[in-house]
Parts: C-alpha cells; structure tokens; sequence
C-alpha cells in the first residue's frame, strides 16, 4: 500500500502542532518536516528535547516521518539556501554539514525513515575542481554521520545546482562507492523530471528503484520549476504511483507544495483526494 506524507513547508502558517493534526485528519501517513524558524528550528539549543517532544506527538497521531533541509534562509538571512556544501569557506560547509547532523540526530530520536539534502550552487568564486572536491569530502561526511546514526540520508538532485539531474547524481554515487561504506540514497522529486526533461518521472521511479530513500510529488509544467497542486501541470500522477506500487516503494511519498501556505487548511486534504482519485487499481 503507498503511504503518502505533507511538507510541512506548506503549511507555513500554522503552528507545528496544528499542521500536524491536520494533516493526520486528511488520511496522511506521515509528514515531512522542513527544518526551519516557524516550525521546528534544528539550531536551538534545546532540539534535542523538542525531538523528543516531536516522537512523542508523532505517536500519537500515528504518523511516520521524513526530514527535510531544503529551508531557503535558515542558515543565512540574505541568501537562500546557503551555505551549501559548496561554500567558498570552509567555516560555511561546517555549518551546512552541522545542520545535516543535527537533522539525523533529529530523525534518529523521531525514527524518521529519511533525511533529505541537496548539495547547492557552485558560486562563481568557485572553481569546479574545488567544488568537487569539497562536494565529495561533504558527502562522504554525511554518509558516516548518516550511517553511524542508522539513519538514511538521501541526496536530493534539484536543478540548477551543482547535482542538478539524476545522472549526476549517479555520477556521484559511483565515486562515493570507492570512499564510503554506504553512499546516500536518491531523494527523487519527481516533478524535477519534468523540469530537465532528462527521463519521464514514471521511467525514473523504476530506473531508480534500487536507490530510492526518499520520494516527493507535485505537479509541474514542463521546463518550469515551480511546485503546483497536483492536477495543475504536466505531471501524469497516475503513471508515477503506478510505477511507485510496481517496485514496491514502501516508504512516504512527499507532497511538497511550498507556495500553498495561505491555502493549506484546503489544500491539505485536496491533495489527499487527488491521490486516492489516482491510485493503481488492482
């Protein structure tokens, strides 16, 4: 049975707790916390407790989780999602790899059956022998942070950054294999594919079974990359839960629509519709 979870960075505006009770009541199965400010900042000095605080609601809502670091200004007011593991300064990656450890730390105590992260923008500071570098050194810090924790990490390729397409993730990998006893899993958005047009999303469900540690959906237009409520774009929803229940994808499928903030109270259960309307028949 597919298992289906909301992105706690659509629902902006509501405390955690609130967006948690209604995203149970529309007949999620989990959520996926986007570390940030609003909801559940990872950088206070008592995150730890408030994780313990988190499992325990989480239990009682019956709901699994998925954690996210994909919050735009977290770590730096003025520039998005930086710094990124390809910061010019060494002091900058620290803080995006101490962020990725607190957020396993985070699902250790939650159980959380994945963390997500991305590996950014190679700035023009930056040449690409040092942003290789640095990206592998970042990943392979990750990989053991992830691995002694027991926790799964998921490189998520976003486009435009430097993993910006499924290939480079597996490019990746490969080089991670030689360095690292367990390289990170793929965290798939599917509606990427639509934006590079590289593979169909359903293909890619299936090339990419084996890897899977992680999967988001939304809609989106093709070429665009802008998070739409499912139904609103190009995505064939249908064929990408088809695919997910042919490899039998057994984690949460992420809806992740960040500009549906001010709707959430209606988008929320909406999109749990648009998904029963489309499950695979037996």
């Amino acid at each position: 049975m597919l298992r289906f979870a909301y992105n706690t960075n659509g629902c902006a505006y509501h405390r955690l707790d609130d967006a948690l009770e209604l995203i149970a009541e529309s007949g999620y199965q989990g959520v996926a916390l986007t570390l940030d400010a609003n909801h559940f900042d990872p950088l206070a000095d008592d995150y730890e407790a408030a994780a313990e605080r988190l499992a325990t609601r989480l239990r009682e809502l019956d709901l699994g989780l998925v954690v996210e670091t994909g919050a735009l200004y977290l770590l730096d007011p003025r520039e998005a999602q930086e710094p990124s593991l390809l910061h010019p300064t060494e002091e900058g990656r620290k803080r995006r790899i101490d962020l990725i450890r607190r957020a396993v730390r985070i699902g250790e105590i939650c159980e959380a059956e994945a963390v997500t992260f991305f590996a950014g923008r190679r700035l023009r500071s930056v040449t690409q022998e040092n942003a290789g570098a640095w990206l592998l050194d970042g990943l392979c810090q990750i990989a053991e942070i992830g691995s002694a924790a027991g926790v799964t990490v998921a490189l998520e390729p976003v486009p435009g950054q430097m993993i910006g397409t499924l290939d480079d993730f597996m490019l990746v990998r490969e080089a991670l294999k030689q360095m690292v006893g367990v390289p990170p899993a793929l965290s798939l958005d599917v509606g990427h594919c639509l934006v590079t047009n590289e593979r169909d999303p359903a293909s890619a469900v299936k090339e990419f079974a084996p890897v899977l540690g992680s999967v988001a959906i939304e809609d989106m237009v093709k070429g665009v990359h802008e998070h739409l409520p499912l139904g609103q774009g190009d995505m064939d929803i249908r064929a990408v839960l088809t695919a997910l229940d042919d490899v039998g994808f057994e984690k949460l499928i992420s809806v992740e629509l960040p500009l549906q903030s001010m709707r959430a109270h209606e988008v929320i259960p909406a999109m749990m519709d648009v998904l029963q309307d489309c499950l695979p028949s037996d």
